[in-house]
């Protein structure tokens, strides 16, 4: 069974504002990584107090908009934004790149932990549980959009995006390549989840969680309309290896 998309990605608009499922996806992220790392500062898994974590959303969130942004503009479509400069801050409407919302929670994190004598790795296995339910969010906020979308499929469940059709008007329908990253985050966090409360050495939940997205999000690449090539690789794998190397490298050293 196909499936035709032709989602509105945008809610309500009220003049010039829009209000979109996009936004929203990462709205509910934020709301679920609130809860839960305040959660753990209750159960004394993390000496932060609410107004700490508070401060700590409001900084690795804007660290996290500023380098998915910046990796986006940058390394997946330059020539655009630089002829439409004023579209690099309209980041609501999709355009957001993972790895470089990850170098920059990973920075500001790091910056933040020094300044309040917290240990990084400790504070990393915390913030990553969410982080892999909020990527999923994410995806199907891409999947609403209609972007990153798969190459092209016989599968029973194919979509065709904004009824594209071919040179001889035969409907496309590509892999919804945006709910396999959808199950694979989904995955990642329930394993991460059950590893949680077991007594494992700092970082571990982090290492875990670089490992098995860069294995999974590789994989994906290969059935995923590349946005851009380095060499034989697309963009998000070359970034999925220095990903990977540091996941490995770092779960040996806790192991």
């Amino acid at each position: 069974m196909v499936f035709f998309h032709n989602i509105n990605p945008v809610i309500v608009q009220l003049g010039p504002v829009e209000i979109r499922w996009y936004g929203l996806m990462y709205v509910f992220a934020f709301l679920f990584a609130l809860w839960y790392v305040k959660k753990a500062s209750k159960e004394g898994k993390i000496k932060l107090d609410d107004e700490q974590i508070d401060n700590f959303f409001v900084w690795l969130t804007v660290a996290l908009i500023v380098g998915a942004r910046l990796f986006a503009v940058v390394f997946w479509d330059f020539s655009y934004y630089a002829q439409h400069p004023l579209e690099i801050f309209a980041f609501w409407k999709g355009g957001l790149s993972f790895h470089g919302g990850l170098v920059g929670v990973i920075v500001a994190a790091f910056l933040l932990c020094r300044k309040h004598n917290i240990s990084f790795l400790h504070l990393a296995d915390i913030f990553i549980v969410p982080l892999a339910l909020g990527q999923a969010f994410g995806r199907i906020g891409n999947f609403i959009n209609g972007e990153l979308y798969g190459i092209p499929t016989l599968l029973p469940w194919g979509v065709n995006f904004f009824n594209e059709v071919d040179a001889v008007g035969n409907f496309v329908f590509r892999h919804p390549s945006q709910l396999y990253e959808v199950l694979y985050d989904v995955a990642i966090f329930i394993f991460l989840w059950l590893l949680k409360d077991k007594k494992l050495k700092n970082g571990f939940l982090f290492a875990t969680f670089l490992l098995l997205y860069a294995v999974f999000r590789t994989l994906t690449e290969f059935i995923r309309v590349p946005e851009g090539m380095i060499g034989p690789l697309t963009i998000s794998q070359a970034f999925n290896i220095p990903m990977f190397v540091a996941g490995l490298w770092l779960l040996l050293r806790r192991k």
